[in-house]
């Protein structure tokens, strides 16, 4: 996989503009200020490809960017940022609910949660929705550098049993500043490519 040849295509505002053409879509989501945009630049190799905007909740739209003519990376909207206006919130739940309405888009869930928390009521929503998508998913737990390490293996427990992940679900420890967890996670894109 050629993690040099990426392009943006586009953002989808609305169901209209999903991208139907039938390649595999990896379709990352999280929460606002979880990094969602920094792991997407790790794993594209880029710094700013991703937008990762000064204030949380930058991601508006469904943003495609296509890895080497064969993979969608898809950007789905943060959730969770209380500063959003209700309206605005409203109508990004409309966006994600046709998404996942349409479970032909989705080859592969990654949802990103903070390591050093327990996931959200949020956060377990939308687990809820990858599984009920039928689709494969992992879970990346983000921002590991900034937890004791001490600490880590019992918030990694807490996360699987938080989201009720079953056995083989993937929960992989990343940390988009130093780049822990970005070679398993270019695995799992890179298994999508075979399909295509």
């Amino acid at each position: 996989m050629n993690y040099n040849k990426v392009e943006f295509i586009k953002s989808a505002a609305s169901p209209r503009d999903f991208i139907r053409d039938g390649r595999p879509q990896a379709a990352f989501a999280g929460r606002s200020n979880v990094g969602k945009s920094s792991l997407i630049n790790s794993i594209l190799g880029r710094k700013n490809f991703a937008r990762v905007g000064s204030e949380p909740g930058k991601t508006a739209h469904v943003n495609y960017f296509l890895l080497d003519g064969k993979v969608y990376i898809t950007d789905l909207p943060g959730y969770g940022y209380a500063k959003v206006s209700k309206a605005e919130r409203d109508r990004w739940a409309v966006l994600m609910e046709s998404y996942f309405g349409e479970p032909d888009l989705i080859t592969l869930g990654v949802l990103i949660v903070d390591a050093r928390h327990k996931p959200t009521a949020d956060d377990v929503t939308m687990a809820e929705w990858f599984k009920d998508a039928g689709r494969p998913f992992i879970v990346a737990a983000n921002k590991i550098d900034k937890c004791k390490k001490s600490e880590l293996e019992a918030n990694l427990a807490c996360v699987r049993e938080t989201l009720a992940l079953p056995e083989p679900a993937l929960l992989i420890p990343c940390s988009a500043e130093h780049g822990i967890g970005r070679d398993e996670l270019r695995l799992e894109i890179e298994k999508l490519a075979e399909i295509c």
